[in-house]
């Protein structure tokens, strides 16, 4: 029987023969998520405007040292030396940010996005060898599901913080309640980010049972059909809660240095 060995060729870097427009994903990825990174990262190491009333940043929040009436635990540690540049977001940012970053939909998105790993399917990358998730850095993505456990604990802050944009000021020394424009926007912020984090992969396993076995219990059962459900929608949660949380720190930060002023509804 006659035969034939072919060789295969490996195609070089964004070599492709798709006539699509491939490459307007990664490029739109890569301009609204590095956006996002450059303003979060000016907003923590800002230290300043991250309060107004009884509105406070998401990216500040829990706020647990700092000068706002939100500090849980008050004023920075004189400890703390002054030529050490302090942001109460410091403290907290990594985590949400940690939960974010090893998302499994986010992994494909900045894979390739940043690393061309590869940019799109069929396209030609810079790698030449596979070696997955094993080795470091990339086995700390695997530590995903315990950034989970924080991210909802997280969310019972910002919850907290929707209670507390409820009572404002009344210039007497007491609080009085009402709803506020920024209150709806921390609303909203909640409600989004909360979408986000019920429709993460992880958390399906989570509620699902053990060993990649479905549990027998029918709350687990029932459970896991629910953020299956939502699962479907989490490469749209992820997206409109990534710019809600930064649209709330700017809401925020510009009540506070009297670029807008917030509109009570009562």
């Amino acid at each position: 029987m006659a035969y034939t060995q072919l060789t295969m060729k490996s195609r070089g870097f964004l070599e492709t023969k798709r006539r699509d427009a491939w490459w307007l994903m990664p490029a739109v990825t890569f301009v609204v998520f590095g956006s996002f990174i450059v303003y979060s990262t000016w907003a923590a190491f800002q230290g300043a405007n991250y309060s107004w009333g009884p509105y406070l940043s998401p990216f500040y929040s829990p706020e647990i040292f700092g000068d706002s009436p939100h500090a849980l635990l008050g004023k920075i540690p004189s400890w703390i030396p002054a030529w050490i540049p302090f942001s109460p977001a410091f403290l907290i940012l990594w985590a949400p940010g940690g939960f974010r970053f090893t998302c499994y939909y986010y992994r494909g998105a900045y894979y390739k996005a940043f690393w061309g790993d590869p940019p799109a399917c069929t396209v030609g990358e810079l790698r030449t060898g596979y070696r997955g998730e094993k080795k470091l850095p990339l086995i700390m993505q695997n530590i995903h599901r315990y950034f989970l456990y924080l991210a909802l604990a997280f969310l019972l802050f910002l919850a907290y913080d929707v209670w507390r944009a409820l009572w404002f000021p009344d210039g007497a020394g007491h609080e009085k309640f009402g709803l506020g424009v920024g209150t709806l926007v921390l609303a909203v912020n909640v409600i989004l980010l909360g979408s986000y984090t019920f429709s993460c992969h992880s958390l399906r396993h989570l509620v699902g049972g053990r060993k990649d076995k479905l549990s027998d219990s029918p709350f687990c059962q029932k459970a896991f059909a629910c953020t299956s459900a939502m699962n479907k929608k989490h490469m749209l949660f992820a997206w409109l809660s990534l710019f809600w949380v930064g649209f709330s720190d700017i809401y925020v930060r510009l009540c506070a240095t009297n670029v807008i002023h917030d509109f009570r509804i009562f």
